[in-house]
């Protein structure tokens, strides 16, 4: 059953039962539409509608993406709801979202209970609302807010709802009770239905500004630029009109391949920790970690435990060390209390109950899992694992936060390499959703289960991943970062690059990112590398020079760039040094046109991910994206490296791969499974779906 109709005296009551979240498939339409049309025949005076368990509505139902609509359509329902000759009140609780909201705009009352959350999230799957959302919500709540909800996809609380006149009131209690005691209240006032459609649409805004606001933070998505017409629509045409337009645009969003890709993201994060080894492993125990080392990442690592709820003893070096990773583990916490994820007092009692800070190993004696957070040295990484190993009880788990360092070489080093696992945050690691599970050869499956327990546990994605260098996220960064030089070096300047990438939607170019992580971390993996590196790989020494100018990035004020705060200007030192390279090397610079730029340096995006995939270090191509989505600013519109690939089509990218391996045939090496992907005329996403059976 997904609606139950009851009556309470002269008020009919339209129950959402359909569990976990009352989300709105066709049978719970039809319910709907089937109990207004009841309601009105047994003469009921009024209509409450809410939700049994933890929600109102809360969207549409997601196994019926991709599919053809079913009637009864949504934007029918809801018109049928704002018909009804009689008042209907939506009484909400958890969350309204989406389709939801649409429904309770339909109602002519709206009362919720505080902690009720509402929004319009449609924008993050790459569509608009299409039920009447663009058309109602500028009518209560005005043209501006309206747009700041529509096109951002972000939810707001229940007492900011109320102050714009989203909804009528707010109440303690039950959402059958605060429906029923609104009800009555307005028949006792003879208060008849209000539909929102009637209201006259409030003060003009500036859509011009308001849709050059939009573009800039969309960052080349459409949807919120789409969703903006529709609520343009509802300033100049009828309620009637509005609604078609609204249609008309929603359907058109359907079909572009900005929707199919953030669908495919969608799935896919939920998809990514379902892992069938993992099936019918139970987890160990997790109520106490141990942090060795306290800097920004080790730091962030104990926050995001903290805010977890767990128990953290942190390990330094010194005192003045600890003190040092107690301020910047304070830092964090108080950004976390002004954007009120924790409360006064619970920060007050994170710092005396729950954060232990020292010098001593032997303090983790009885700690459940300890993450090492340390220089990435393999010599140093050993050195600590061979402290831990010798304090940890037995059932510990101790995990390495590496980003790029062979998890078996330092499970080997230990008595204990089942016991051993990677565990690669993402910083800040208290606010990136990104966490890589490195499994290693010997790695226990209950350990990563835990592994992937805590991560669920901490707020985070994981992804499990295989051992090789750098991992998932880090192999293939390389590999498209290398492209990049070998474009620098052939002619391109790096400026030139990072506006390409940055303008097919990636937060930042790859030199960009270099200077944010530091041109001195780049130049230690060359060193790291150089012993075994192939006498045919192209690897410029430019960077080396800026790093030994003491221009090492953001944190020296000058890398690739110039830095004054967080505006950058082009470094004047980077070309004459490029150029100076290009004569040692005898390279005569050629020009890259933006879209051979882009070519390049996706295909060697894509080129690496199949190899990752083909190798077994990811399990599937959809493991890929989620990894460069959470971790790199993959654009979400764009589904990740692997679906935009599908999208755009393998057989292109093989070719371009094929025709730029004529000047450099080691570095354009195709991967044997995009080879096998093309000839057999199959996708990546065809290799999601067989896993997923």
């Amino acid at each position: 059953m997904t609606i139950r109709y009851e009556r309470d005296g002269d008020i009919a009551v339209l129950v959402a039962d359909n569990p976990p979240l009352n989300t709105l498939g066709e049978q719970t339409r039809k319910g709907l539409s089937k109990g207004i049309t009841r309601a009105i025949g047994e003469g009921a005076k009024a209509v409450v509608i809410y939700g049994d368990g933890r929600s109102w509505f809360a969207g549409a139902d997601i196994r019926e993406f991709g599919r053809p609509p079913v009637t009864p359509y949504l934007p029918d329902v809801c018109n049928q709801i704002e018909a009804c000759p009689v008042p209907v009140i939506a009484a909400m609780h958890g969350t309204v979202l989406g389709g939801g909201l649409e429904i309770a705009l339909a109602c002519h009352y709206r009362v919720a209970v505080e902690t009720a959350k509402m929004g319009m999230p449609e924008v993050n799957l790459g569509v608009i609302p299409g039920a009447g959302g663009t058309q109602r919500l500028p009518r209560l709540a005005g043209f501006a807010p309206a747009i700041e909800m529509i096109t951002g996809g972000r939810s707001i609380s229940a007492s900011k709802a109320l102050k714009l006149g989203i909804i009528d009131r707010i109440a303690e209690g039950n959402p059958k009770e605060i429906g029923l005691d609104y009800a009555a209240s307005l028949l006792r006032d003879d208060q008849g239905p209000r539909p929102v459609s009637a209201m006259n649409t409030p003060q003009q805004v500036d859509f011009a500004a308001a849709k050059a606001k939009v573009k800039q933070t969309a960052r080349g998505q459409l949807s919120p630029l789409v969703a903006l017409d529709a609520i343009e629509a509802s300033s100049r045409l009828s309620f009637a009109e509005g609604l078609a337009v609204e249609r008309r645009l929603f359907h058109s969003s359907e079909e572009t391949g900005q929707c199919k890709g953030m669908i495919h993201a969608f799935f896919a994060e939920r998809q990514v920790s379902n892992l069938p080894e993992l099936r019918g492993i139970m987890s160990r125990e997790v109520s106490e970690i141990g942090v060795i080392g306290g800097g920004t990442m080790g730091a962030g690592i104990a926050t995001a435990a903290l805010l977890a709820g767990l128990r953290v003893t942190l390990i330094e070096i010194t005192r003045d060390a600890t003190e040092a990773a107690k301020a910047r583990i304070g830092g964090n916490l108080s950004g976390a209390l002004k954007r009120g994820k924790i409360s006064e007092a619970q920060y007050d009692r994170i710092f005396a109950e729950s954060l232990t800070l020292s010098t001593e190993y032997g303090d983790l004696s009885d700690t459940d899992l300890i993450i090492e957070a340390v220089f990435e040295d393999m010599a140093v990484k050993k050195q600590v694992f061979a402290q831990i190993e010798a304090i940890a009880k037995p059932s510990a788990i101790l995990a390495s936060n590496t980003s790029f360092l062979d998890i078996n070489e330092i499970a080997a080093s230990t008595g204990r390499a089942r016991n051993v696992i990677g565990l690669h945050f993402f910083s800040p690691a208290h606010v990136m959703r990104l966490l890589e599970v490195i499994v290693g050869d010997e790695t226990a499956p209950d350990v990563v289960a835990t592994g992937f327990a805590l991560g669920k546990r901490l707020n985070k994605i994981a992804v499990r991943s295989g051992v090789c260098d750098g991992f998932i996220g880090n192999r293939i960064l390389s590999r498209y970062s290398t492209a990049a030089d070998h474009m620098v070096l052939d002619g391109a300047s790096p400026y030139q690059i990072d506006r390409v990438v940055e303008g097919f939607g990636l937060p930042m170019g790859p030199f960009a990112m270099a200077d944010l992580a530091g041109l001195d971390i780049g130049q230690a993996t060359r060193k790291r590398l150089a012993p075994t590196r192939d006498p045919r790989d192209r690897v410029p020494t430019y960077a080396d020079t800026l790093c030994e100018k003491g221009h090492r990035g953001q944190k020296t004020g000058r890398g690739y760039y110039a830095y004054d705060g967080r505006a950058r200007t082009e470094n004047a030192d980077v070309l004459p040094l490029i150029d100076a390279e290009r004569e040692r090397l005898g390279i005569k610079a050629r020009t890259f046109d933006d879209d051979e730029i882009l070519r390049r340096y996706m295909a060697a995006m894509v080129n690496e991910a199949a190899r990752v995939v083909g190798e077994g270090i990811a399990r599937r191509p959809l493991d890929v994206d989620v990894v460069l989505l959470m971790g790199y600013g993959f654009p979400r519109y764009h589904g990740g490296p692997l679906k935009w690939a599908d999208m755009q089509g393998l057989s292109g990218i093989l070719s371009d791969i094929q025709e730029f391996a004529k000047d450099d045939s080691y570095f354009w090496q195709p991967a044997p499974l995009l080879e096998q992907l093309v000839a057999q005329g199959r996708t990546f996403d065809d290799l999601n779906k067989e896993q997923s059976v």
